[in-house]
C-alpha cells in the first residue's frame, strides 16, 4: 500500500474518532473534534497531491478517496443533524446525491471504468467541508454578531445548492453508462 493510500485511511480511521468528540455536548470536546475534523479535510488534500506527485495514482486511490470524503462530511452532518445545526432536507439532498453518484460509479466499475472527481465534485466537498466546520465553530453560539443558526444555514444551503449542480453534471457526463434499454432490445 502506497503512502497516499495511508494517508487516505487515516481520514477513515479518523471518522469515529471525529464523532466521538464531536457527539460530546462538552466545548473542548467539540474543539477537539474540530481539530480533529481539519487535520482529517487537510490529509484529503495531501493524499492527492502525492498521490499525483509521485506517481501513485490507483483504482484503490480512486474509489477509497471519495468514499472517506463522504464519510467524513456524512457523518458531521449526521451529528449537527442530531444537534439541531442542519436542516433535515438539505442533509437528504446530500446524501441522495452521493448515493446516485456512488451508483453511477458501480455501473462504470462493472464496466472497468474508473470516473475521477471531476472540478464540482472537489467543489462540492470544499463548501460542504467549510460548512461543517462553520456549524461545529458555531455550535456554542453567543460569539457572532449574526446568529449562528442563520450563518450555518446559508453555508449549509449554498453547499446543497452546489452538490446537486455536481451531481447533475456528473449524470450528464456520464449518462452514456446507463443501458436503458437493455439487451433484448
Amino acid at each position: 500500500m502506497n503512502t497516499a493510500n495511508k494517508i487516505t485511511l487515516l481520514r477513515v480511521v479518523l471518522v469515529p474518532i471525529f464523532m466521538f468528540f464531536l457527539m460530546k455536548n462538552n466545548y473542548t470536546c467539540q474543539l477537539i473534534a474540530l481539530a480533529i475534523f481539519l487535520f482529517a479535510a487537510a490529509t484529503d488534500g495531501v493524499d492527492g497531491y502525492i498521490a499525483r506527485k509521485y506517481n501513485q495514482i490507483t483504482t484503490f486511490g480512486k474509489f477509497v478517496d471519495p468514499l472517506a470524503d463522504k464519510m467524513l462530511t456524512t457523518s458531521a452532518l449526521v451529528v449537527l443533524l442530531y444537534y439541531g445545526r442542519v436542516s433535515p432536507w438539505a442533509v437528504v439532498i446530500i446524501l441522495a446525491r452521493e448515493f446516485i453518484v456512488m451508483g453511477v460509479r458501480l455501473v462504470a466499475g462493472a464496466e472497468g471504468k474508473v470516473i475521477a472527481a471531476s472540478f464540482w465534485g472537489k467543489l462540492k466537498t470544499v463548501t460542504q467541508m467549510v460548512a461543517v466546520i462553520a456549524a461545529i465553530v458555531l455550535l456554542g453560539g453567543g460569539f457572532s454578531p449574526v446568529p449562528a443558526k442563520l450563518i450555518t444555514d446559508i453555508l449549509i444551503w449554498l453547499s446543497v445548492v452546489i452538490t446537486v449542480f455536481s451531481g447533475v453534471d456528473y449524470l450528464v457526463k456520464n449518462w452514456s453508462l446507463m443501458d436503458l434499454k437493455g439487451a433484448d432490445q
